[in-house]
């Protein structure tokens, strides 16, 4: 799509406003996204670091997915945008997809939970290495699963159960996909372990970014033979 005609207007036609708007269209959309993730962060906060709290952990990320949503719906809507209005379009993107988001993740994430708990109390349950093996495995495409689905969810009016199973085909349909899925929940999974759960949310805005890209193939097929 075209470029914004109202970005050059605010910011100066030339190279340096078109960085400053969408610069200013990225931080305005990144702060967003981190105050939506504020009831998670402290949710996680509250929570003692045990096993006993395996359950509750990916629970806590439910309260997230509608902003994570309104979040790809603003930075997609960016570049065919007239006015450099991040806010009203992060607020539009929410109005829009909270309830899919939330439809679509409180089911992930309880399986997430009861998977995480199994693998934790792996003796306790017992269960067998191969079968925690197993399990995580079924976590993992849980949770490529959610993240495809959030996608789809935030940039496309369908009824959840159609997002549901466009999300499972085209995981299988696009591995290259669904192998750069994985190397942004890697990616996110390694800021946690290193800087906290706090700096992942600060710097959301780049990760869905990235997953955007990342997601760019799918997302073409998909207006391509269910959009009119």
């Amino acid at each position: 799509m075209a470029a914004a005609a109202g970005a050059p207007r605010e910011f100066g036609d030339g190279v340096l406003g078109r960085i400053t708007a969408r610069v200013y269209w990225y931080v305005v959309v990144g702060a967003l996204v981190a105050l939506g993730c504020v009831p998670t962060l402290v949710l996680l906060a509250l929570l003692d670091r045990s096993t006993g709290n395996a359950l509750l952990v990916p629970l806590c990320l439910v309260p997230a997915a509608p902003f994570l949503a309104a979040g790809l719906f603003a930075l997609h809507a960016r570049a065919g945008a007239d006015e450099p209005v991040p806010g009203r379009t992060f607020v539009r993107g929410l109005r829009l997809s909270w309830l899919d988001a939330l439809r679509l993740w409180v089911p992930a994430t309880a399986v997430l939970g009861v998977v995480l708990t199994s693998v934790v109390h792996r003796e306790t349950a017992g269960i067998s290495v191969p079968y925690a093996v197993v399990l995580g495995l079924v976590g993992l495409g849980v949770l490529l699963w959610a993240v495809q689905a959030l996608v789809l969810a935030s940039l496309f009016s369908f009824r959840a159960r159609d997002v549901a199973r466009l999300s499972v085909y085209y995981l299988g349909r696009r591995p290259l996909v669904a192998v750069g899925l994985l190397a942004l929940v890697v990616v996110a999974g390694g800021v946690v372990w290193v800087a906290g759960e706090p700096v992942l949310a600060l710097v959301a805005a780049a990760w869905l970014a990235f997953l955007l890209r990342v997601a760019q193939p799918v997302l073409d097929d998909v207006r391509a033979r269910f959009v009119a």
